[in-house]
C-alpha cells in the first residue's frame, strides 16, 4: 500500500507540474525567498517573519535567441555567501558591511539553452538578476522583454509615481521622473497609468509590513526599466522603455554581449519603515566602473536662477551670488542656463577667476543635446558627441570649472544610458563632477561612477516657483522623499527657500506656504553630496540670523542615517550624522500639529539646539536637554518642521 501511495504521488506531481523549489534565507533567518519552476514557468515568493510579502511572482526573459519564461526546466542550484565591507562618501552612510546568502538557480529552456538567476538575500533586502552564458557560437543577444513580476497580497496599498508620457510636457522634454507620488492608493485604480510607474515603488502590505521595489546597476550595457500598470491577475511587471522615448530613436530593449547579465532588481522588506529608509542595497551589489581622476570636493552652493530666474544670467547678478556663497562659506555657485549667450566664454572666464578669488568654485549648466527635445536654452549640442564634449571639457578644465549640471534627458533606452555613461566617464578624465536634471533615477551610480554627484528625478524646487498646486503640496511631497525617491539615490532638489515669496522682489506673489523650520529641515532630510540651496542675497539681512548661521554650518555628506518616525505623506523624522555631530530633522504634512515621543539615544543626556515653530508658525531657536533615557517629546506645526542638533 505504501509503495502504491508513493507511485500515485509521483504521478500526481508530474502531471501537475510540481514546483522544484529552492529556498534561501537572510542571515538573520527573518526573510525567506522561495523559487522554483511550475508547469515550465519560473516563480518566486517572499515572506518576512512568516508573513507573505510577494506571492507566486513570475520570472523570465524573452530574447531574440529564445524564450526563457515558459517551457523552462530546473537543472540545479548552487549556494554561497557574501561578506564585504566598503566605504562610500556620497550616500546616506559611509561605512557599509554587506552580508548576504546567495542562491544561483540553473535553468534550461525548451531549446536547451541555459540561463541562471542569481539571488542575494541580506537582512531586509533581496537583489536578483539574470545571467546568460554564451550559447555555443552565439556571442550576442537582444533582450526584448522581461516577464519578471511582483504579485503583492490583495490588501496591499501603493505609493507610486506615474511614468510621464514620452516627448510631452514643456518643449517635449519628458519623461523626467517629475510626477508626484500618491500615498496609500489601491493597486487596482479607475484611472490606469498607461506608461506604468517609475522606480522606486513603495507598497504597504496590509498590517504585515512594507516593500520597496527598485533596480540598480544600470550602465551603458542595458536599458533602464520601470513597473507596468498592474495586470488583470494582479502582477506588476518589469517594463522596458517606451519606443517613443528619445524621439523614437533607439531600441527599447537591451543588446548585450554574451556572457552577459541584466541589472539587479531589488526588493527591500520590513515590518516597519526603518529598513526602507536605511537600505543601502542599490550600492551593495554594484562596484566602481573606473577610478576617480582626482579627489572630488562636495559641499553647498548658491544659484540665482531658482528665484531670480533667466534675467539673472548676467555678470553683475552672478557676482552677487558669488559674494553670497563667500559670505555663507559655501564651496560653489551654479551658473545656470543661457550663460553662453548672456556671458560668453571670455566673460565667463573672468567670472570664474572672480569666484576663485572669493574661495568659491563654479559649476556650469549644459543642455544634454538637441536631438530628443526642443529646449532652446544653451549651451546645446556640446554633450552629445565625443568630439565636441572632449573639446568643451578640455576648455572647462583649463579655466577652472569644477562640475556640470546636464539637463533635459530623453528617456530610459540603452542609447541614453550610453550617453549618461559617456558624459560621466569623459568628465572624470577632465576632473569634472556631474549631476543630472530633467533625468532618470540614478541606479547605483554614486558607487559606479566616482564623479557622479546626484540627479534631480523628482518634482523639485523649480516647480514650487512655477505652480501654486505644488506649493500647496510641498509638505506632503517632502514627507514622501526619504521613504521612496531619496532612499535609493542622491536627490538634487535645489531647495531651502528663506524668501517668503518665491520671486526676486520677495513680495506679492508665489507665497511660500511652509515655515522656515520646515525649510531648514529639508536641508537635512534631502540627501545629495552637493546641495544647491535656494538662498538669495537679501536673506543675509532679511532672515533671522540664527537661520543663516544654521545654513552656514549645514553639512551635505553623511556618515550615518537612522529612521526615527513617520509615515509617507503624513510626517517624517530622520537622524543623520556628519562626523560626530547628529542632526534630527522632521516635517509635518498633515493639517493638525503632530505631537511625537521619539527615542534619540544618540543625544541622550545632551544639551542641544531645537529649531521649531510656535503655534503662529514663527520659527524659533532654543536650547533644550534630552533626557538621559533618550526619550524626547516634539511637536511640529502643519506645514512646519523641526531640527535638533548638537
Amino acid at each position: 500500500m505504501y509503495k502504491l501511495f508513493l507511485t500515485l504521488l509521483v504521478c500526481l506531481l508530474c502531471t501537475t507540474g510540481f514546483a522544484q523549489d529552492a529556498i534561501v534565507y537572510s542571515p538573520d533567518k527573518q526573510l525567506m525567498l522561495s523559487v522554483g519552476v511550475t508547469n515550465g514557468k519560473p516563480l518566486y515568493s517572499v515572506t518576512y517573519r512568516g508573513k507573505p510579502m510577494l506571492e507566486n511572482s513570475p520570472l523570465g526573459l524573452l530574447t531574440n535567441e529564445g524564450d526563457f519564461s515558459t517551457g523552462m526546466k530546473f537543472l540545479g542550484k548552487a549556494d554561497s555567501s557574501i561578506d564585504k565591507s566598503y566605504t562610500q562618501d556620497r550616500i546616506k552612510t559611509s561605512q557599509i558591511h554587506y552580508v548576504a546568502n546567495r542562491l544561483t538557480l540553473h535553468l534550461e529552456n525548451a531549446k536547451q539553452k541555459k540561463i541562471s538567476i542569481v539571488f542575494q538575500v541580506s537582512n531586509n533586502d533581496i537583489a536578483f538578476r539574470y545571467e546568460m552564458p554564451a550559447w555555443n557560437e552565439t556571442l550576442a543577444c537582444v533582450v526584448e522583454k522581461e516577464t519578471t513580476g511582483f504579485r503583492f497580497p490583495a490588501a496591499s496599498t501603493t505609493f507610486l509615481s506615474t511614468m510621464m508620457d514620452p516627448m510631452a510636457g514643456w518643449k517635449r522634454t519628458t519623461p523626467s521622473y517629475e510626477n508626484p507620488y500618491v500615498a496609500d492608493a489601491p493597486m487596482h485604480k479607475a484611472n490606469r497609468a498607461k506608461e506604468g510607474y517609475i522606480f522606486p515603488g513603495l507598497f504597504r502590505i496590509d498590517n504585515n509590513g512594507w516593500v520597496l521595489i527598485s533596480e540598480t546597476g544600470v550602465s551603458s550595457l542595458y536599458c533602464a526599466s520601470h513597473l507596468s500598470e498592474i495586470s488583470a491577475d494582479g502582477v506588476y511587471f518589469i517594463e522596458y522603455p517606451s519606443p517613443k522615448h528619445n524621439n523614437g530613436f533607439g531600441s527599447s530593449g537591451a543588446a548585450i554581449s554574451l556572457p552577459g547579465v541584466t541589472p539587479w532588481r531589488t526588493i527591500t522588506v520590513g515590518n516597519n519603515l526603518k529598513p526602507i529608509v536605511e537600505t543601502t542595497i542599490p550600492f551593495d551589489v554594484v562596484e566602481p566602473l573606473y577610478l576617480p581622476s582626482q579627489k572630488y570636493k562636495y559641499g553647498r552652493g548658491t544659484w540665482s536662477w531658482i528665484v531670480w530666474q533667466d534675467n539673472s544670467m548676467n555678470y553683475d547678478d552672478q557676482v552677487k551670488f558669488i559674494d553670497l556663497a563667500a559670505s555663507l562659506k559655501y564651496e560653489y555657485i551654479l551658473v545656470d542656463a543661457l550663460w553662453d549667450a548672456n556671458l560668453g566664454k571670455e566673460r565667463l572666464h573672468e567670472l570664474v577667476k572672480y569666484a576663485q578669488s572669493k574661495g568659491v568654485d563654479v559649476l556650469l549648466w549644459y543642455n544634454s543635446n538637441g536631438a530628443f527635445n526642443d529646449a532652446p536654452q544653451g549651451p546645446r549640442n556640446k554633450m552629445n558627441t565625443s568630439v565636441e564634449r572632449k573639446k568643451e571639457m578640455k576648455w572647462l578644465r583649463e579655466i577652472g570649472v569644477k562640475g556640470l549640471k546636464v539637463d533635459f534627458w530623453g528617456g530610459d533606452k540603452q542609447e541614453t544610458m550610453r550617453l549618461y555613461e559617456d558624459v560621466l566617464s569623459d568628465a572624470n578624465d577632465y576632473g569634472l563632477m556631474i549631476f543630472f536634471h530633467g533625468t532618470t533615477l540614478p541606479r547605483g551610480w554614486e558607487r559606479m561612477y566616482p564623479n557622479f554627484v546626484g540627479s534631480e528625478a523628482v518634482m523639485a524646487s523649480e516647480m514650487l516657483v512655477f505652480l501654486q498646486s505644488v506649493r500647496e503640496s510641498e509638505a506632503y511631497n517632502a514627507s514622501m522623499h526619504p521613504f521612496i525617491r531619496n532612499t535609493v539615490g542622491s536627490m538634487e532638489f535645489g531647495g531651502t527657500f528663506l524668501n517668503k515669496y518665491l520671486v526676486k522682489s520677495n513680495r506679492e506673489r508665489n507665497e511660500r506656504l511652509t515655515t522656515d523650520a520646515f525649510q531648514l529641515a529639508t536641508a537635512i532630510l534631502f540627501q545629495n553630496p552637493i546641495q544647491m540651496f535656494a538662498l538669495t542675497p537679501d536673506n543675509l539681512t532679511g532672515a533671522p540670523s540664527f537661520e543663516i548661521d544654521f545654513m552656514k554650518q549645514v553639512p551635505t555628506t553623511w556618515n550615518e542615517t537612522v529612521f526615527i518616525d513617520g509615515y509617507p505623506g503624513r510626517f517624517c523624522v530622520i537622524a543623520r550624522r556628519s562626523n560626530d555631530r547628529w542632526y534630527i530633522a522632521g516635517v509635518n504634512a498633515i493639517k493638525e500639529p503632530v505631537k511625537l515621543k521619539v527615542d534619540l539615544p544618540m543625544l541622550a543626556g545632551k544639551k542641544v539646539k531645537l529649531y521649531n515653530d510656535n503655534k503662529s508658525k514663527v520659527t524659533y531657536l532654543k536650547e533644550i536637554e534630552i533626557p538621559k533615557n533618550g526619550s524626547c517629546e516634539i511637536e511640529m506645526q502643519p506645514a512646519g518642521g523641526m531640527v535638533i542638533t548638537q
